[in-house]
């Protein structure tokens, strides 16, 4: 029993893996992707099984709304993440030559804002002085401090890519299951999303530590609310029964 409590009470910082990693650019476009995928194409079939079109048409939509959106979200993410890494390494550039021109501006500068946090004025300025003497360490410790980012860890814009890219293809082909293996009902692809989309949502709560019921029904309340506007809209235009 009292070596149970001495392992609970190790210290966190003992153990490397305490923390999750919150660095490697995969899992915002990775939730994102899923949830569009899931949003879009359901709200697509809801949109057009509301009109009252065969179920093949419901497919094709479906398949075009997957295609084309794994594709957009591809593109658009690696293009974001690649033009904020350019933005950081031009960022970057600049407090290079900073510290190259004026190092001991850039000392104080930095001895100053730890000041303001409770370090002692003369403490500061030492660490910040001694830092100044690596180039690329004080580079690090600056771009922390004053852009609030690590140079030598930025998001890979193929990875956000390609995780939003899958995840958005695996979301979008959940609604479009049933069709495909044979059911011609409208309600049963939306089902299929709904559970998707609360599935989804639960597995979120899982890198938050979230409740994953909130989570789940957060999800599906939301797309359930996009299919709601889609299948009138469809209806309006259509005409037609559902089934």
């Amino acid at each position: 029993m009292t070596e149970r409590a001495d392992a609970d009470q190790r210290p966190a910082a003992q153990d490397e893996a305490h923390h999750a990693d919150v660095s490697g650019g995969w899992l915002r476009p990775a939730v994102f992707g899923a949830m569009d995928g899931l949003v879009t194409n359901i709200a697509l079939i809801a949109g057009v099984g509301g009109g009252g079109v065969t179920p093949h048409s419901i497919v094709l939509t479906g398949v075009a709304g997957l295609v084309a959106g794994a594709i957009s979200m591809g593109l658009g993410e690696y293009t974001s993440v690649r033009t904020q890494n350019e933005q950081v390494e031009h960022e970057i550039a600049k407090e290079r030559r900073e510290l190259e021109r004026n190092p001991g501006a850039e000392a104080r500068e930095l001895a100053e804002r730890w000041i303001a946090r409770g370090l002692p004025e003369e403490l500061a300025h030492e660490v910040a002085r001694a830092l100044g003497e690596n180039l690329d360490e004080a580079l690090r410790v600056h771009a922390q401090e004053e852009l609030g980012i690590d140079p030598h860890d930025q998001p890979s814009p193929w990875v956000a890519a390609g995780s939003s890219l899958l995840c958005f293809s695996i979301g979008a082909l959940v609604p479009l299951a049933p069709y495909l293996l044979g059911a011609t009902d409208l309600w049963l692809a939306l089902a299929a999303g709904g559970l998707g989309l609360f599935v989804a949502g639960a597995l979120t709560a899982r890198f938050t530590n979230r409740g994953w019921w909130r989570s789940g029904l957060r999800q599906l309340v939301l797309g359930t609310a996009a299919a709601g506007v889609t299948y009138v809209i469809g209806r309006l235009v259509g005409g037609a029964p559902i089934g």
